[in-house]
């Protein structure tokens, strides 16, 4: 018998091992979707005359804490913010600050809370308790939009202050807070009675307060809180973005009353960054963090030595600045073989850089550029040196393969350029099995000889040769180019669209832009009151964006806290313009005629989180 039950015990353990070792195992069940349950808040919610220092809350689950200093956020706002902590399954929050007397506090969980497991957040969970006689019970809502892009704006610091001066943006922290959420939305809550301005932070120095260079947005209007409607959760598609909120994300059933357009300055800290001469030893780059309006000034310095080396050279009497269109990167090429060969370039450099105020100030550095030779076998040394003896200067063109109609024919150099004979640069026009000479004019592109264009009276439909013979040019070091030859086709005027905007209102100051599906710009002209007429477009699909061109710079503006100038304000027609080839199509744009939340399409609509791309 006892054999037997032992018999029948290892059979069923043998049973129960093939079952565990089957397939891939246990799955562990569906996944875990569903948030922590909250099951006590001690002090009550909405606690009136509260003299303690700790919050605690009891959940169902043992819970986890994520990105508190993102997330959680005290209103109104603490110099020293308090200690929030899970243990268990409790969160406490211990204040370090003392409070202000009769006034509503407000601590927004966002989604700081989550269960230990799956980390599912609790969603939009806020606790409130008066150090007064009652809870205020208020609010303000809103939203926040790029000024430039009109893409809603996630992350950022929505304040109001109380005093009415401008001064007190920059002065003093706010006296209510809020952060928007991924579709730009804010709800300044537990407000009391009264009038308030109100401004947008992206609160980079976590102060509360606006510092310069952080991007910011202002109204001049003074608003007043409403009674907030009860809280609702909705699954229905945000009205602006189209995106469908999370299942945890509470919101206030109440209309979007105010629009904050998010801006940065063009104040950006000017300094210098660095030299490089890494690459080649006849040219070196000054990087700067910010546009400059002028290049720097430059005084050359013999070697940091007590006696002047006989091989130093004044290297700034042999030298280019070819400078990128916002002379935050110059590249400073040597023209003498002798300033070539020192390895390491020393100078003074003047140049604008702002101080604590922003200002822009002249400072002088002094600055090293060093050539650091590469470590080079016999052999490799010997094959660098050889295809050094033979180097020519490269050219290369955009002229290639089917060219578009609007397009300027443009070359470019390898080094920059000293000389060239333009009769042996020749444009050629392909008929049958001839080749005919076309007119052109040339006109270079920069200050040192690296690029031109050719600009001539083309066909559609007829093919061309570009071609440069050997020798047509030398650069600065006296160095010959090889033969060039590039054949292009133009496109046929059957493939274009013509696409005219009229604008309604019309407005002589705008400027309207064409974009396409990743919102970027293909074209741009200033409107016209016959209708501004974008021709050579693909037959493709296009967005139009307008902008107000107030100080006639023929781009877009920025704001400017200090002279309390708004950024110049944009506008998108909210339709998809599908256009298709050898169609002349005409758009009215009324521009005016729905609200600003509602004209970007929903298709270019992205989340604006600060982050760089």
């Amino acid at each position: 018998m006892k054999h037997g039950y032992l018999f029948i015990l290892l059979c069923a353990g043998m049973v129960l091992i093939g079952c565990a070792n089957r397939g891939t195992g246990p799955q562990g069940g569906p996944k875990d979707s569903i948030p922590p349950t909250l099951l006590k808040e001690t002090p009550v919610n909405g606690t009136c005359n509260f003299t303690g220092k700790q919050i605690v809350l009891q959940f169902d689950e043992y819970v986890q804490l994520d990105n508190v200093a993102d997330n959680v956020l005290i209103s109104p706002p603490q110099q020293q913010p308090p200690v929030v902590k899970a243990i268990g399954k409790k969160v406490t929050v211990t204040f370090e600050e003392p409070f202000r007397d009769s006034t509503t506090y407000t601590i927004d969980f966002g989604r700081a809370i989550c269960d230990n497991n799956e980390k599912v957040p609790l969603g939009n969970y806020s606790f409130s308790f008066s150090t007064g006689e009652h809870i205020d019970t208020l609010a303000m809502f809103g939203r926040v939009i790029n000024a430039v892009d009109l893409n809603p704006v996630q992350g950022v610091v929505v304040g109001v202050h109380e005093c009415m001066h401008d001064s007190a943006f920059a002065s003093y922290p706010f006296t209510r807070i809020a952060k928007t959420d991924s579709v730009g939305h804010f709800g300044v809550l537990n407000m009391r009675g009264g009038n308030y301005r109100i401004y947008a932070l992206r609160d980079v120095s976590k102060d509360y307060l606006y510092q310069p260079s952080e991007a910011l947005a202002f109204t001049d209007e003074v608003f007043s809180p409403a009674l907030a409607y009860d809280s609702i959760v909705t699954h229905e598609p945000d009205s602006v973005t189209g995106e469908v909120l999370p299942d945890d994300t509470l919101w206030y059933h109440v209309p979007d009353t105010i629009v904050l357009r998010l801006f940065t300055e063009n104040k950006q800290r000017h300094y210098f960054v660095r030299a490089l001469r890494d690459k080649e030893q006849h040219y070196f780059t000054l990087l700067f963090s910010a546009p400059q309006d002028s290049l720097p000034t430059i005084v050359a310095l013999p070697p940091d030595s007590t006696q002047l080396d006989s091989t130093w050279v004044d290297f700034t009497q042999y030298m280019l600045c070819q400078a990128n269109k916002t002379k935050d990167t110059l590249i400073y090429w040597l023209t003498d073989s002798a300033a070539i060969r020192m390895d390491s370039l020393r100078f003074l450099m003047t140049y604008k850089m702002t101080d604590s105020l922003y200002q822009l100030v002249d400072t002088t550095d002094t600055v090293q550029a060093i050539y650091r030779h590469p470590r080079l076998s016999a052999k490799a040394l010997e094959a660098k040196q050889r295809k050094e003896a033979n180097r020519k200067v490269e050219i290369k063109s955009n002229a290639s393969g089917k060219f578009d109609i609007y397009r300027s024919i443009e070359w470019f150099a390898t080094t920059p350029l000293k000389d060239y004979t333009l009769d042996s640069i020749h444009l050629l026009e392909k008929i049958d099995t001839t080749l005919k000479s076309v007119a052109f004019s040339m006109e270079p592109m920069d200050s040192v000889g690296l690029r031109f264009m050719l600009r001539a009276d083309l066909q559609p439909e007829h093919s061309y040769t570009l071609r440069i013979d050997s020798g047509a040019m030398h650069d600065v070091y006296g160095i010959s180019n090889n033969a060039f030859k590039a054949d292009y086709k133009l496109r046929s005027l059957e493939e274009y669209s013509t696409l005219t905007i009229r604008l309604e209102p019309y407005d002589a100051r705008i400027r309207v832009q064409v974009l396409n599906e990743k919102d970027q710009v293909l074209r741009e002209l200033p409107a016209s009151e016959q209708g501004t007429q974008f021709k050579y477009l693909e037959a493709k699909s296009f967005y139009i964006r307008l902008y107000v061109d107030a100080d006639g710079n023929k781009e877009w503006t920025t704001g400017d806290w200090s002279l309390k100038r708004q950024p110049e304000p944009v506008y998108y027609y909210p339709k998809k313009l599908t256009l298709r080839s050898n169609w002349d199509f005409e758009e009215t744009v009324d521009y005016l005629a729905k609200p600003l939340l509602e004209q970007k399409p929903k298709a270019l609509i992205k989340t604006d989180t600060g982050k760089k791309k």
